[in-house]
């Protein structure tokens, strides 16, 4: 029941190689993809529909109407990954967010790489997150990105970095999530295949958070900060706080006094020493941002600057995961480790640059074209998607703004076999691990959230845009 295979024209199948063979990942697997019939696997996803619902996994979506709480549509056949294949991933996404905590402490520092001459100070100056208040403030431990999400995309058999996100990167829950229900609803493929696991993120977030308290005589307080019910992913933040055994708070259950964050209880105020906040910037402090924030808590940005509250993710860390920046970490890494990239960019053409301006503008059928402050997969423009209309209109925004934007090839995103409603066939997917940066070291779960684009061409996996999810299997040795 397995349809589509790849030929010379496609993109590179995960699982089908072009002689037809079945690829090393999914030599187990492939028995229970064609014997498996469609009516068990739309039952399967009926029950894990339920499940989720009762679990709670949902995604809030306020203001389009219908259901605010959607369920991210769930693929039953999960992504496989080989040992070796994850080995090579692990040690590139580790390189990559140690060069962007060192560009990072760089820029709130001595910033060495601009007088270097390795990446142009106005793209820094520019950028509305960065944080000039936060100049000489050095965060606990010296970390600034503990929790990074590293989108990485497949091409032509190699894994891409595509962005790097260092703010609040959301959707591990969904990846536990994803493994909690594909376990329940086939338990004999996991005894059939060697799957590391993944369920112990939360101990290794909570471990990584702990670690960097400024205080090491006691134990620390951690905390979880959430704006709110009506943040579209709230479920994540009650999730991880339940599964990490610590309080899930709102700006109204904290407040600051001599510069030290408490949090209100029944037994009296306590101290709070790590704070893992799922809020941007402007609404964290009223008293040093936005004034009219009721999310944030007065005072939290001078208890920081006197070093006795942890941030994750630390204040201003927008600067690293810019698009614009993005182009530079390579640069990074040479320049703060004295290493070659592990993993590779995308190849990306960026507005502020003549030559390539005038390339992008040649070649708007070709790129796809982003914001460089866009998220979710908003305005941006694939080329070879788009009308001419569509183009001509996009050009006189970029014309506006070339500093604005950025470009990238169509790239022929890897496909991986999805359950689709009438059969199993290759549908484009990425890939968000997630890397946490402590105090003592970096840890990395074996998989992430691998994305789907559920639509039949279709290049755009977020779920705000009618994406899907999967369950991530690495494989052992």
């Amino acid at each position: 029941m397995f349809e589509g295979r790849q030929d010379a024209m496609t993109p590179y199948d995960e699982m089908t190689a072009n002689d037809g063979s079945v690829r090393e990942a999914y030599r187990e697997l492939e028995h229970w993809l064609t014997t498996t019939t469609v009516e068990t696997f739309q039952n399967k996803r009926k029950e894990a529909d339920l499940l989720f619902r009762r679990l709670g996994i949902t995604f809030a979506v306020y203001g389009e109407g219908g259901d605010p709480e959607r369920l991210i549509p769930y693929d039953v056949v999960p992504r496989v990954i080989t040992g070796a294949e994850w080995s090579a991933m692990e040690k590139g996404m580790e390189q990559r967010v140690k060069a962007i905590n060192a560009f990072l402490n760089d820029v709130y520092g001595d910033q060495q790489i601009f007088r270097a001459g390795h990446i142009p100070r106005d793209i820094i100056e520019a950028n509305d997150a960065f944080v000039p208040s936060m100049m000489g403030v050095t965060p606990p431990a010296g970390i600034y990105a503990h929790i990074a999400g590293v989108d990485m995309v497949k091409a032509d058999g190699e894994f891409y970095v595509l962005e790097d996100n260092v703010r609040t990167p959301s959707g591990v829950s969904y990846m536990m999530g994803n493994r909690e229900a594909e376990m329940r609803l086939f338990p004999g493929l996991f005894r059939q295949h060697r799957v590391r696991p993944v369920d112990h993120y939360a101990d290794f977030l909570r471990d990584t958070l702990r670690s960097v308290a400024p205080y090491k005589d006691r134990e620390p307080k951690v905390v979880v900060m959430t704006p709110g019910r009506f943040n579209s992913a709230y479920f994540e933040h009650a999730f991880l706080a339940d599964r990490m055994g610590i309080e899930l708070v709102e700006g109204a259950d904290l407040f600051v006094r001599d510069e030290v964050v408490y949090m209100r209880t029944t037994r009296g105020p306590q101290r709070v020493d790590v704070m893992y906040r799922r809020l941007d910037d402007e609404f964290l402090d009223p008293q040093a941002f936005r004034k009219d924030s009721l999310l944030g808590v007065p005072g939290l940005v001078s208890a920081y600057r006197a070093g006795n509250i942890a941030i994750a993710n630390a204040i201003g860390n927008g600067v690293a995961d810019d698009k614009a920046i993005y182009v530079y970490v390579p640069e990074m890494i040479r320049f703060y480790l004295g290493e070659e990239p592990i993993l590779n960019n995308v190849p990306t053409y960026m507005g502020r640059r003549d030559d390539e301006l005038k390339y992008i503008l040649e070649h708007l059928d070709e790129l796809v074209v982003k914001e460089v402050h866009g998220s979710g997969g908003y305005g941006m423009l694939v080329g070879p998607a788009s009308t001419k209309a569509e183009q001509e209109a996009y050009a006189e925004r970029i014309k506006a703004d070339p500093t604005g934007f950025i470009a990238q090839p169509t790239l022929a995103l890897s496909t991986c076999p999805t359950f689709v409603g009438s059969g199993v066939a290759p549908r484009h997917v990425d890939l968000r691990p997630f890397v946490l940066s402590g105090a003592d070291r970096v840890r990395i779960v074996p998989g992430g959230l691998t994305r789907v684009a559920l639509k039949e061409g279709s290049l755009v996996v977020n779920s705000s845009q009618g994406g899907g999810t999967k369950d991530t299997w690495v494989l052992e040795d």
